[in-house]
């Protein structure tokens, strides 16, 4: 980069800098910029087939939209984007549409193509550069602008899909959709690994053609899920190894990488090696994107939850988790409640309006707020995501606080796990239920695990997290859990028989039915 280029590059960091550290001082500044997101997009969605048909009309007021459009799943809008595929125009959003986001997500069932216009492009850029300027402003400077970020997503390469010709659609990974899109200053003064490294889709191969590429660069920014970033880590660290018997931490390789961030999967399991891998003075930073839209993005510590990204062009609203019932979407409408209407403590299932045309599009996350002024929430699991086959009614959160808090006490580390229910059976004579714990956990600890042992930890740990669960077990309706020590390997069988191996795929951490159980089981020996 030319030094004069570089000179007005860093200014605009900066000056990016101030501006988003008094964006966040002023209180008060989310619901009326979300007033004016929803003024927005219904005139856009009003001129749609969709929206004439579901009666949004330009300059309505939010009670019309909430009493006339039902809050409704992909599975409602897949006509639509079927026709969009084929090159429709005006079907859910103004124009035609020729890329999709492939998202099966972490549940089971058929891929998702999610329509991703001009205007979610737009929405995408604008929300990955204010988080970046949420970090800024909270460390104080922008020095993470002055080398190059490395981003561990998934491939870049788009499939034309099959059925939309003779119109030209495309479809791929989120990630490599917004990396073929980045403005062309990113593109050559931040974003690695390149796009030639970016459209391979062998994972391994990735690896190793990253750090061939990367290894002596100035990294000052790391983004992925941590699982790979530590493999990542130890291929960098294994290419530089000085022969002293030791693997230098990333920060000896990149002096001035700062900054890590990650979303999608809790971090707190990874915390320690990541500090190992990388270096003590490497910033965590927590964002929450989604296919269907970039919901939030760390502006403090990390413990108060996550900035709701109100005025980056999605409307959101949120029906409290009591009155969910995802059999009776349509009937749903009136129960959400807009940003204003919402509560601290409370789990809310996340409906979103977005410059793609999904109109109350149930997302399948659930959400709780920690503070409403500023909005800042946690992610605590999936409406199909949750365990109460025996009406325990437990969150895909409280599994994982739970196992976290037992490996932390006895100094296990996790690499993955999934929870079931075990059914009352006359064969095996069970009498009541159980869950069951499919745990991996990392060799070479000084104190040996046990099933017995993690099941009675687990027990307390989730009883204290959770009434229901507690409930049934004091009330003999829950049988204390057992745990399957799992070999090594087996979530990654698992994983890439179903596809979902690399990238930003992410392990099922629970199901009220064992479907996912089953197929471990199918895999694997297990210590007892």
């Amino acid at each position: 980069m030319p030094a004069l280029t570089k000179k007005l590059f860093y200014l605009g960091a900066d000056l990016l800098t101030a501006h988003t550290t008094r964006k966040l001082r002023r209180a008060g500044k989310s619901v009326p910029a979300q007033h004016r997101v929803q003024r927005t997009l219904l005139d856009r969605l009003a001129t749609t087939q969709y929206g004439r048909t579901a009666g949004i009309e330009k300059g309505m007021k939010y009670a019309a939209f909430r009493d006339r459009v039902p809050p409704q799943a992909y599975e409602q809008f897949s006509p639509f984007i079927e026709r969009m595929k084929r090159g429709e125009a005006n079907v859910l959003w103004p124009g035609q549409c020729a890329f999709y986001a492939v998202s099966s997500g972490t549940t089971s069932g058929p891929t998702k193509y999610l329509p991703i216009t001009e205007e979610m492009l737009k929405h995408f850029r604008r929300a990955g550069r204010d988080s970046l300027m949420f970090y800024t402003a909270r460390i104080g400077h922008a020095g993470v602008a002055r080398g190059r970020h490395l981003f561990l997503g998934g491939s870049t390469k788009m499939v034309a899909i099959p059925d939309s010709a003779p119109f030209a659609a495309y479809a791929g990974d989120l990630s490599g959709i917004t990396a073929l899109n980045l403005p062309s200053w990113a593109e050559k003064h931040l974003y690695e690994p390149g796009l030639a490294i970016a459209q391979m889709e062998n994972w391994p191969a990735k690896i190793d053609a990253i750090v061939e590429r990367t290894w002596d660069r100035d990294i000052t920014l790391l983004a992925g899920i941590p699982s790979w970033i530590l493999i990542l880590a130890e291929q960098l660290r294994t290419r530089v190894d000085t022969g002293k018997n030791h693997l230098p931490q990333l920060q000896a390789l990149w002096p001035n990488l700062e900054c890590l961030v990650h979303g999608g999967v809790p971090i707190a399991p990874f915390v320690e090696e990541l500090h190992a891998a990388l270096g003590p003075n490497v910033n965590f930073h927590e964002v929450y994107p989604a296919s269907e839209g970039f919901i939030a993005a760390q502006d403090a510590d990390s413990m108060r939850g996550l900035r709701l990204m109100a005025d980056v062009g999605l409307f959101f609203e949120f029906i409290p988790m009591t009155d969910f019932d995802e059999s009776r979407l349509a009937h749903l409408g009136t129960k959400a409640v807009p940003l204003e209407g919402v509560k601290t403590g409370v789990d809310y299932a996340l409906v979103l309006t977005t410059p793609a045309g999904l109109s109350r599009y149930v997302i399948g996350d659930i959400v709780r707020f920690l503070s409403v002024e500023p909005p800042r929430l946690i992610y605590v699991g999936r409406t199909k995501l949750q365990l109460s086959a025996f009406g325990e009614h437990v969150i895909e959160k409280e599994l994982t606080d739970a196992l976290l808090s037992v490996c932390q006490r006895h100094g296990w580390q996790i690499v993955n796990f999934h929870v079931a229910p075990m059914f009352v059976s006359s064969n095996t004579g069970q009498r009541r239920g159980r869950h069951e714990w499919w745990v991996e956990l990392k060799s070479g600890t000084i104190q040996t695990p046990t099933g017995p042992l993690m099941a009675a930890d687990l027990d307390v740990e989730l009883q204290q997290l959770n009434d229901d669960y507690a409930a049934k077990r004091k009330a003999g309706g829950l049988d204390l859990p057992v745990v399957r020590l799992v070999m090594p390997g087996v979530f990654e069988h698992w994983m890439r028989q179903k596809g979902k191996w690399g990238g930003q795929s992410k392990m099922p951490r629970c199901r009220s039915d064992r479907e996912i159980a089953d197929e471990l089981l199918g895999l694997t020996r297990f210590n007892p």
